[in-house]
């Protein structure tokens, strides 16, 4: 025999369906968002500490530059020059940064290989954004590489690598430079 049902309870058959149906088309996601990869990333406020370390660490020395900080995938996250720095170390600690959390080593060490290993001049052309000039360092917390800092503009690679490794100092990372002798 078959029984009719009311207006409430066909409403109540619909939630129930609906819920269901949802429930089946949902549960894919949910299970494929659970496995989505987990990265580190650089706070800003770690960003703008390191620069500030690395800007007050040429000063000090007498050294006008700019400072760039990019994520793990070398974006720009902040950027900071000092009062008279020339205007093409803006680009430059930026490319810097860019090329060591995109190589994840220092750009000291990309330069000194290219300069023993001449067949690999290539790399500097990988694209318009790579520059193989010392004062890059990869930044590294807790094993992972979460950006790059550059500094472009005092007199010599060296020089632009202390400031950098000051920055790295400042915010707990992994040290890049080895300490003076």
């Amino acid at each position: 025999m078959m029984r009719l049902l009311m207006p409430k309870q066909k409403s109540r058959l619909v939630v129930v369906i609906a819920m269901l149906s949802l429930g089946s088309v949902l549960a894919p996601l949910l299970t494929a968002a659970e496995e989505l990869p987990k990265e580190s990333m650089l706070p800003f406020g770690s960003a703008n500490k390191a620069i500030q370390a690395a800007l007050e660490a040429c000063e000090k020395d007498g050294y006008r530059v700019s400072v760039s900080v990019v994520d793990r995938a070398g974006v720009l996250r902040a950027m900071g020059r000092a009062d008279g720095a020339g205007s093409h170390t803006v680009d430059s600690s930026r490319k810097k940064a860019y090329t060591a959390a995109s190589v994840r080593r220092p750009t000291s060490e990309l330069a000194d290989l290219i300069a023993k290993v001449p067949t690999l001049q290539a790399l500097r052309d990988m694209n318009g954004e790579i520059l193989i000039l010392g004062g890059g360092l990869p930044i590294e917390i807790g094993g992972d590489v979460v950006g790059g800092i550059g500094v472009g503009g005092a007199p010599g690679a060296h020089l632009d690598d202390a400031c950098a490794q000051q920055g790295l100092d400042a915010i707990g990372a992994a040290p890049k430079v080895p300490a003076a002798k």
